[in-house]
């Protein structure tokens, strides 16, 4: 993973939005032209794991077609002014169900199981829920943040 725009502190900015329950906009295309899907996602081992139906989500398809993909990270807060960015770009692999993993990636966005709603206690096991494992080949790391007039 190249990061373009490396310095001391764009790794540990990485790892630190990375880490956040965000949405990672996945960006792929066909002949009719480019797609987003927002997602939540995991990062391990360097890579963003996302989670997929294979007959239900159209970008299992195209991922399938053309493994090239871009993905858009941003965390943004009006009230502190925090705007990060995490521009990401490479090629997916679909990888089979993995339990444990969908389970990480579960409880880092709804908490426990006991409080997840029922559609997502079911993808548990079933095979037809799928990953996306997303290796970046470069990566944008950017702090635009600001700060507010009137604000320390």
């Amino acid at each position: 993973m190249h990061i373009i725009n490396e310095n001391k502190e764009s790794k540990s900015l990485l790892e630190k939005i990375a880490s956040r329950p965000l949405f990672a906009h996945l960006s792929t295309a066909d002949d009719k032209g480019p797609k987003d899907s927002p997602l939540w996602y995991i990062w391990e081992n360097q890579s963003l794991w996302m989670l997929g139906h294979v007959s239900e989500n159209s970008f299992i398809k195209r991922i399938k077609e053309d493994a090239r993909c871009a993905i858009g990270i941003v965390d943004f807060d009006i009230e502190t002014g925090r705007v990060h960015h995490l521009g990401f770009r490479g090629n997916a692999e679909l990888v089979p169900h993995d339990e444990s993993r969908a389970k990480r990636l579960f409880t880092r966005y709804m908490g426990e199981e006991e409080q997840w709603d029922p559609r997502f206690s079911a993808a548990l096991g079933d095979e037809q829920w799928i990953f996306v494992c997303f290796v970046p080949e470069t990566v944008v790391v950017r702090d635009q943040s600001y700060m507010l007039r009137g604000t320390k």
